[in-house]
């Protein structure tokens, strides 16, 4: 098996559907189709099942998969080497992160870069979820947790403490929150991982069993904005509440654990030109916001 046909094999497996791998391939349903009957014959061997509801492996599948993701591995880990030891400001580089930080920090940094270095593309992609370095779905990652992996380098560039925020208009048509009330009479809005499987949901510290979740949103811009809009009481990093120019309520108090960014990049991927220049620009960015 070649690592062609390894690449269509694996597609197949993750997506469960042709159409799926095709879309992760960027070739049509057909093509891959075409392959994998050809790849069976090539093997004499049945590796999937085909089911209603898509593909499903096959004893001997499950074999191929395990020597086949070795292939991954030795393929990513020698494209990984050859690109660190590039040194052209050319070519792309992909940025995941999420839609908060892209928006205040990512997107200002790919400016500047484009100034100085025009030939380097950033290909940005804005997701609540946690993109793979180690497979290359993403060479640099800006988020607020650090991986376990030890392959990875990451690098904290900011530390924030988490307040509570109101809009003013919220404030002048509903007043301040008494600590102590359990936010009593007054509106809320949440981040939605935290309700679930959170029993004893507080913000800064404070329970909000008393209080009425009006919205709970599924990233930390969509609860920003809410706020923003009077809709309701939340809990968001100091230094983002204030530079949207909220009302920070109970300035006395903070969320337990603060709010850490993290840069994180392959070790071997770290002196790449071309990626070297994209960090240098998104930590310049986040310099004196809090560390």
């Amino acid at each position: 098996m070649n690592w062609d046909d390894a690449r269509v094999f694996l597609a197949v497996c993750r997506e469960s559907t042709l159409r799926g791998a095709a879309r992760v391939l960027g070739v049509d349903q057909a093509t891959v189709g075409r392959r994998i009957t050809a790849l069976e014959k090539s093997l004499s061997a049945t590796l999937f099942l085909r089911t209603s509801e898509g593909y499903a492996l096959t004893a001997v599948g499950e074999a191929a998969l395990k020597a086949v993701e070795k292939m991954e591995h030795s393929a990513l880990e020698l494209e990984r080497q050859i690109q660190g030891l590039d040194d052209r400001l050319t070519g792309t580089v992909r940025v995941s992160t999420t839609d908060s930080l892209a928006i205040d920090f990512l997107i200002p940094a790919i400016a500047r870069l484009h100034r100085q270095h025009p030939d380097v593309r950033v290909q940005l992609d804005a997701t609540t979820q946690i993109l793979s370095l180690a497979k290359r779905e993403a060479d640099i990652a800006v988020r607020n947790t650090r991986p376990e992996n030890p392959d990875l380098i990451a690098r904290r560039i900011a530390r924030w403490p988490v307040g509570l925020f109101a809009s003013q208009a919220y404030v002048d048509a509903h007043g301040v929150p008494e600590p102590g009330s359990a936010f009593a009479g007054h509106d809320l809005v949440v981040y939605q991982p935290y309700l679930q499987g959170n029993k004893d949901l507080t913000l800064v510290s404070e329970p909000v069993a008393r209080g009425r979740i009006v919205a709970s949103l599924s990233s930390s811009l969509l609860v920003r904005r809410s706020i923003a809009a009077g809709i309701g009481v939340g809990e968001i990093p100091v230094y983002i509440g204030e530079k949207e120019g909220l009302v920070r309520l109970w300035p006395e108090r903070s969320r337990p654990m603060p709010y850490d960014i993290w840069l994180v990049t392959h070790a071997d991927l770290r002196h790449t030109a071309r990626v070297r220049a994209v960090i240098d620009e998104i930590v310049a960015g986040f310099a004196g916001t809090g560390e």
